[in-house]
């Protein structure tokens, strides 16, 4: 556990912290344990007791009690003082992950190669001068009245942003996933039980006054699903597919990707879920991230896939893997989905346990992004551009289009 933390750039006095408390815990457990049962004792002798006798036993009985509350309450505090430590603990890091920071991931894998528009004999431009001749996009109003970073989809991108989530529901539910529509607000342990209170908590949304969490993915509705319920192990894996708002402070980055929809405050989203025996997460892991490169495929979309390094995990996950599309008019490659193991980190933490024959212990969760729709557009928007401002459907998007193939600039 130490040395996970340490992987991650974390706390790792925590771990020691931790430790102590639950020492604490237990000694004052097994003191409060002792002490009522001499309270037992004692009780049972003062009835038949008399005379000075029987005074000696009361006072000894008031201490007796008093020690017991004492016992008690240190019991609670240290148990209590254990669990928030606790929380504070990342998920164990799989030891196969590359250590480092953001920009220490691996390239596990590239798939088709990045248009040479210059050789095409156009600039390309970017998705938002494109969204806006398209009348898809308009950042301008969204600022007017939400504030930077909020947008309206219009026309075109509206249907566009509706092609895209019927498309992605049809190919998780061809894959055996049930689609869910989640809320978008949670209580606190929701959130605290999927780990987004620990490092992340500076990016979520929080209604004081109700007590509430706006999610930041469905990934947090879908894991507090089964929470405090135990699930018969013949009925795993169960795999759903959420598609929610999600709502994102974006804290701590100020003056990145400020331009367009790439990074925004609010967005729809279409993610998988999976709770699985423990022993079969690795292998669900490459499943859900083989679904990923199937959807990337089949809106035509050059990716890469990385391996993310320790210290980009986030406290839930074990281990991650992102697609990365390529962005021409950035020149490099840019988070589109991802997928994580959270092996039994979630499940322990929302009591979420597997009956399997005479044993009951907790399974494991695993997540990942079929389509974040704002950045998607952003990808098709710039990879299918055509010289005259116009923008190529992917095949697989044009049943839910009317057959649209092409969508036109609009008059001005």
């Amino acid at each position: 556990m130490r040395a996970s933390q340490r992987a991650r750039g974390e706390d790792v006095d925590v771990v020691d912290a931790l430790l102590s408390a639950d020492e604490r815990r237990r000694s004052s457990s097994v003191r409060f344990d002792e002490l009522r049962s001499e309270q037992k004792s004692l009780g049972k002798l003062i009835p038949k007791a008399t005379g000075d006798e029987k005074a000696a036993l009361l006072k000894k009985a008031g201490e007796l009690s008093a020690a017991v509350k004492a016992a008690d309450a240190e019991q609670d505090e240290a148990a209590a003082e254990a669990q928030a430590l606790l929380l504070r603990i990342g998920n164990l890091v799989h030891p196969d992950v590359p250590r480092g920071g953001e920009d220490d991931f691996v390239v596990l894998e590239t798939v088709g190669t990045p248009r040479d528009f210059a050789a095409e004999g156009f600039e390309p431009k970017d998705h938002l001068e494109l969204g806006q001749s398209l009348g898809a996009i308009d950042v301008e109003r969204g600022a007017k009245v939400s504030g930077s970073r909020f947008y309206y989809l219009t026309g075109v991108g509206a249907l566009l942003e509706l092609a895209l989530v019927n498309a992605a529901i049809a190919q998780a539910t061809a894959a055996g996933f049930t689609p869910m529509l989640t809320p978008a607000l949670v209580k606190p342990r929701a959130m605290e039980g999927t780990g987004f209170l620990g490092q992340a908590a500076q990016d979520v949304y929080h209604l004081e006054k109700d007590d509430f969490y706006l999610v930041g993915t469905s990934e947090v509705p879908l894991a507090a699903y089964h929470m405090d319920e135990i699930l018969d192990a013949d009925q795993l894996p169960l795999r759903y597919a959420g598609f929610s708002p999600c709502f994102r402070r974006e804290a701590g980055t100020y003056g990145k990707d400020t331009r367009g929809i790439f990074r925004v405050h609010q967005f729809d989203k279409v993610e998988m879920f999976s709770y699985i025996s423990p022993e079969d997460s690795e292998a669900e892991h490459a499943r859900l991230l083989e679904w990923e490169k199937q959807w990337l495929t089949s809106l035509e979309l050059p990716f890469q896939v990385i391996d993310v390094a320790t210290g980009d995990l986030g406290s839930s996950a074990s281990r991650k893997f992102d697609c990365e599309a390529w962005i021409p008019t950035q020149g490099k490659y840019r988070e589109l989905t991802s997928t994580s193991n959270c092996d039994e980190f979630q499940a322990r933490r929302l009591s979420v346990r597997m009956r399997d024959g005479k044993n009951v212990r907790p399974l494991a969760t695993l997540n990942g992004t079929l389509c974040a729709v704002p950045r998607t557009i952003v990808a098709i928007l710039e990879n299918h551009q055509q010289a005259d401002g116009s923008v190529r459907v992917p095949e697989v998007l044009r049943p839910y289009l009317g057959g649209r193939e092409i969508l036109e600039p609009v008059a001005k």
